[in-house]
């Protein structure tokens, strides 16, 4: 994720591009930014049945097909800090379609990282309901106990604290990028972004897994817990919060198994 700027030079132009702002596509960026995920958002409604569990079969294609709209209606909220600040790094120079192309690529990038921990996350649920149905009745709840507490316990780890702090204050990161040269720039920058995003968030959205990956209760909970994370300014308590709640979700989980329900949705298959 990482690349060599083209030269020493650059940076004072980085710097420079960064003061400069565009006021109309730094308000279409934010507006592109609330459309997608309402948009993202009608698309995972129409995947989900009844019970609030995705639709469909579970191979990677349909997964995916669940997975990519539904990261774009959690992730793209809080991601709209970065994007903005690397709309205007590169806005002086580039004729407004350029523009949204170099945009489009950075968010396209950005969710490719969102796509390769989903396949990790398929590969993963598979085997924690086959764990859950092999253990009985009484073995899935004290996994999804695992489960709960082990997202809990990074959220109060200083790993998650290092992650959050570039999530939260991209702009280091923006004037990297912002001094390469080469082809698909902008396709790496946002990989770059997610790719932090990933490592910030993964125990958030590994919770998923034994919630149900299509529980709307749940995906609504998440993605108000990463945005107050990454925009609020009191985003590291927040997140220290979210690892306290988890962490009870943990204790209470063998109790009240109604907590994990994917991984007594479907005995012996998948979730």
């Amino acid at each position: 994720m990482k690349a060599e700027p083209a030269s020493a030079s650059s940076a004072p132009a980085a710097v420079s591009r960064l003061a400069t702002s565009d006021g109309d596509r730094t308000v279409g960026v934010w507006l592109a930014l609330a459309g997608i995920p309402a948009a993202a958002w009608l698309l995972v409604l129409l995947q989900v049945d009844g019970s609030g569990m995705a639709m469909g079969g579970v191979g990677p294609l349909p997964f995916l097909a669940s997975w990519v709209p539904m990261m774009a209606a959690m992730m793209f909220p809080a991601v709209a800090p970065a994007a903005t600040l690397w709309l205007r790094s590169i806005v002086r120079g580039s004729a407004a379609p350029a523009t949204w192309a170099r945009i489009g690529a950075f968010l396209a990038g950005y969710l490719v990282a969102w796509t390769g921990f989903g396949l990790l996350a398929l590969v993963a649920g598979e085997w924690l309901s086959r764990a859950a149905a092999a253990a009985g009745p009484s073995g899935g709840p004290w996994i999804a106990t695992g489960v709960f507490a082990a997202a809990g316990i990074y959220q109060l780890t200083p790993l998650k604290d290092g992650c959050l702090r570039r999530c939260r204050s991209p702009i280091g990161q923006v004037l990297r990028w912002a001094g390469l040269r080469g082809g698909a720039v902008d396709l790496r920058a946002g990989l770059s972004n997610g790719g932090w995003c990933v490592a910030c968030c993964w125990g958030l959205m590994a919770v998923l897994l034994v919630v149900g990956t299509m529980n709307l209760p749940a995906m609504l909970a998440l993605a108000a817990a990463v945005f107050a994370e990454k925009v609020w300014r009191r985003g590291r308590f927040a997140a220290r919060l979210i690892g306290v709640a988890l962490l009870a979700l943990a204790a209470l989980v063998p109790v009240a198994p109604g907590l994990a329900p994917a991984l007594r949705a479907m005995p012996g298959g998948s979730m």
